[in-house]
């Protein structure tokens, strides 16, 4: 099997099935089996067991894709490091290390007469106002949040402050012969929100065939997930409000105000997140939650962590929307190739043998 297949089958599972990830079969799929002989059948039941082990090697082959990734994890982080050290001011790069070379930067068309009068007009500016000077990239994270529709749809008014504080997303898998798993880590620089240094989610994995049906097997699926306590600063949870409510004494007739703190809508619940019962039993609403909670996870680890920059500029937005325009143009030919399927059935009328319609009553 082709390991870059495999991984991008991974990606692509990963925190995309539903909290049951089993997969949908259509009804009857067993009437086939039932039909052949029983000499044939007993053949299709050794292929079967042929098949089981197919999807015992196969869960092999994504332990060792998982433990591929754990080492090349270890290779990127001191590049994710630098990126931290950057965007928070720790240091300031080089000459050197800034150059880059943009096919979009309208100075390339720019006459060398107009650059230098842009260079005059900006020597100007200068004098006349003080120079400002941001350190690091500012808002680097927050900036990410907005622009991306899955967080973006997470994130309130009041988080916006605490996330300017985000210095840096990390992304730790599980060691060798632990339960598969990785943990998403938020490091944040001492705020006067809450305590603690790093707020962290973890995702708990399976990547082996189910024994009860070894054949809904498609690769590691996420499958519960953990997340953290978080300290908050006396008066500054975000994820709860309080609210005043007038109680009248049944007896008495009198009246009195009463607070109580109820769930508020943050992105930071996505710290509390609501639990696999251990049936696996959950109505409709929180397995969609689980499902959406899982998808984010997924997204963060393969996406957002390791193309920071490039969802900060944007490009990964155009990239992610191109992607999306493509599938919508196929399904736009599926849906004309099947007008066109109509089309061709009334081609085939003969208004020869059609009866003869009633002529049309005119208003006199």
């Amino acid at each position: 099997m082709d390991a870059n297949k495999g991984k991008d089958k991974v990606k692509g599972d990963q925190g995309m099935q539903s909290p049951g990830g089993q997969m949908d079969r259509p009804e009857g799929f067993h009437n086939m089996e039932s039909l052949l002989p029983k000499a044939v059948k007993r053949r299709v039941h050794a292929l079967k067991r042929l098949q089981v082990q197919c999807a015992n090697i196969e869960a092999k082959f994504y332990e060792e894709v998982h433990e591929l990734e754990r080492k090349y994890a270890a290779l990127y982080q001191p590049l994710f490091d630098k990126r931290r050290d950057i965007v928070t001011a720790t240091v300031e790069p080089t000459d050197e290390e800034c150059e880059w070379q943009s096919d979009r930067e309208e100075e390339e068309d720019l006459a060398e007469e107009l650059k230098k009068k842009a260079a005059v007009q900006e020597e100007k500016k200068e004098d006349a106002t003080p120079e400002e000077d941001p350190k690091g990239i500012p808002e680097f994270w927050l900036t990410i949040f907005k622009s991306v529709d899955m967080l973006s749809d997470l994130l309130q008014e009041h988080d916006e402050p605490i996330l300017k504080h985000l210095k840096d997303i990390q992304v730790k898998f599980s060691e060798p012969g632990q339960p598969m798993s990785f943990t998403l880590e938020f490091h944040f620089e001492p705020n006067g929100f809450f305590n603690n240094a790093v707020l962290t989610k973890v995702y708990k994995m399976k990547s082996e065939p189910d024994a009860s049906d070894p054949f809904s097997f498609e690769g590691p699926e996420i499958i519960d997930c953990e997340g953290c306590q978080i300290d908050w600063h006396k008066g500054k949870d975000v994820t709860v409000k309080t609210i005043k409510k007038k109680q009248k004494h049944k007896g008495r007739g009198t009246v009195r105000t009463v607070t109580k703190q109820v769930p508020n809508d943050s992105f930071f619940n996505f710290f509390n997140p609501i639990k696999v019962l251990p049936d696996g039993e959950m109505d409709e609403d929180s397995e969609f939650t689980l499902a959406t909670d899982f998808e984010i996870g997924h997204f963060f680890r393969e996406r957002i962590v390791p193309r920071a920059v490039l969802y900060f500029t944007g490009e990964a937005l155009e990239d992610d929307e191109s992607f999306e325009e493509e599938e919508l143009e196929e399904g736009d030919e599926e849906e004309q190739d099947e007008e066109g399927d109509d089309d061709d059935d009334e081609g085939d009328f003969d208004p020869k043998k059609a009866e003869p319609q009633p002529a049309e009553c005119k208003q006199q």
